[in-house]
């Protein structure tokens, strides 16, 4: 560890008060280049590696011990590794070592330097959609996060790009997409080129459009969804359909909705029901049991609340199929919360997301994509019961297949003027299964902007007092 001292500044004797320097603080110890990268299984993986965190005194930790500060506050580890850390020198205050009974005040800094081990992500690579002298077009592979947050730092868009582009080479993301989310997202290559596509797309003078892959058949029918939409927990990032919540529309288009298929004798035929009693009484109550299939959806967002698309088409009766939080019958229940927009269970849903993936299978279980569900139940990123030779930390399995990513895709961006229009090709998941008929690419007759151009034609409303759902076309 290297520790930095900033020397003290004579001050001036004008001044009203002297310079206090900030207390010396501890760097991370290395900065590796190349990135420790490797890929495998798939997987872009990191090797675990060293680094400092510094934190100023927050308010709320003035006059509080080291450690009791560290025991509830990251809890993401247990009392004993941090007291150990205390002892350690690993956890320091002001560049010093401490006990773990210090009192800590205003102004301190503490430093904390541990054995960091990321997530891996997929291999799969940024791609380049369009590039000039001022910005970079990219497809965002799903679940590669857009910043360093949390558990990941050199698996993120920016550092990717960085590793593939130069040292000195500082990406600056003028839109974000969540992690699991994939698709276009620009890049500014300088400052003034970023500020200024970061202000019309904060304009709202940019028209987006998303993909998305839904359990069941979704309606023929235009579909415009007016449910409010907030944020019950920002720890979890949930959020849930709520009458008190912010306003939010998205229109909705189907592209193609694909029966359940089996192949038999070269032809395709529907799958026979080879459920045992109890299976069929199991799956009587729950009611996405009984959508058939999966639709893929066009999706055009008039507002842009935090998970609009996922909480929309969830309370729509047709969520993603693989999302692992709102297509999730362990955390919302058998009707996975279709129609509702007034349940007081905030507190049992953030409870029972707050366990998955710790000692048991994060899964989403609305799956319908049957050849791929056990093997991701199986999978999915939990706790493996071993530690690192290292630091004993935890360790977390590879993540699975559907931890990588949901069926969401930002397909196109486009300049309300009509300056500029930047689109992708429609996702494997999105392009019909094999030996099946169906569109390889979007059709103008499913196009959501047409439907908003007719606003004024909406004429079959079913409404309430806390949301409004438009359909045309009938159902």
């Amino acid at each position: 560890m290297a520790l930095t001292i900033v020397e003290q500044a004579e001050s001036s004797k004008t001044a009203a008060e002297p310079f206090v320097p900030p207390p010396p603080v501890l760097t991370t110890p290395c900065d590796p280049w190349p990135r420790p990268y490797y890929l495998a299984d798939g997987l872009r993986k990191v090797m675990p590696y060293h680094y400092t965190y510094n934190t100023n005194c927050k308010e709320r930790w003035r006059g509080r011990r080291i450690l009791d500060i560290y025991a509830t506050e990251y809890r993401d580890r247990k009392p004993e590794y941090y007291e150990d850390a205390i002892e350690r020198g690993n956890i320091v205050v002001n560049g010093k070592r401490t006990s773990t009974q210090a009192i800590v005040r205003n102004g301190d800094i503490i430093s904390h330097t541990l054995h960091r081990h990321e997530p891996p992500v997929t291999a799969q690579p940024v791609g380049i959609v369009h590039e000039d002298n001022d910005m970079i077009v990219i497809n965002k592979p799903a679940g590669v996060p857009v910043h360093p947050a949390g558990r990941y730092n050199y698996n993120s868009i920016i550092e990717i790009m960085r590793a593939e582009r130069g040292y000195q080479w500082n990406p600056l993301p003028c839109n974000r997409l969540d992690r699991l989310t994939s698709g276009i997202m620009f890049v500014g290559k300088h400052a003034q080129a970023a500020e200024k596509l970061s202000a019309q797309l904060m304009g709202r003078t940019v028209k987006k459009e998303y993909v998305a892959r839904v359990c069941g058949e979704f309606p023929e029918a235009d579909v415009t969804c007016n449910v409010p939409v907030m944020q019950i927990s920002p720890k979890l990032g949930l959020n849930r359909a709520r009458a008190s919540g912010k306003h939010a529309t998205t229109v909705f288009k189907r592209l193609a909705y694909y029966p359940p298929q089996r192949k038999a004798n070269g032809e395709f035929v529907k799958e026979e029901d080879n459920r045992t009693d109890h299976e069929k009484d199991r799956d009587s109550k729950l009611e996405w049991k009984s959508k058939e299939g999966y639709s893929i959806v066009r999706c055009l967002p008039l507002t842009g609340r935090t998970h609009q698309l996922r909480v929309h088409l969830q309370y729509l009766g047709h969520p993603i199929s693989n999302d692992p939080i709102y297509c999730n019958q362990r955390v919302f229940g058998p009707n996975l919360a279709a129609g509702d927009a007034a349940s007081d269970d905030d507190e049992d849903i953030i409870s029972r997301l707050s366990k998955m993936g710790k000692s048991e299978v994060a899964e989403a279980i609305a799956y319908h994509d049957e050849l791929v569900e056990e093997y991701n139940k199986r999978k999915a990123e939990k706790m493996t019961g071993e530690l690192c030779d290292v630091c004993q930390t935890a360790l977390y399995s590879d993540p699975g297949e559907h931890e990588l990513g949901i069926y969401l895709h930002a397909k196109r961006y486009a300049c309300a003027d009509g300056n500029w229009e930047y689109e992708t090709d429609l996702p494997e998941w999105a392009l019909p299964p094999p030996g099946v008929e169906g569109p390889m690419e979007v059709t103008k007759e499913t196009d959501p902007i047409a439907v908003v151009k007719s606003f004024g034609k909406l004429n079959l409303n079913a409404s309430s007092e806390t949301a409004e759902i438009s359909v045309t076309g009938g159902l």
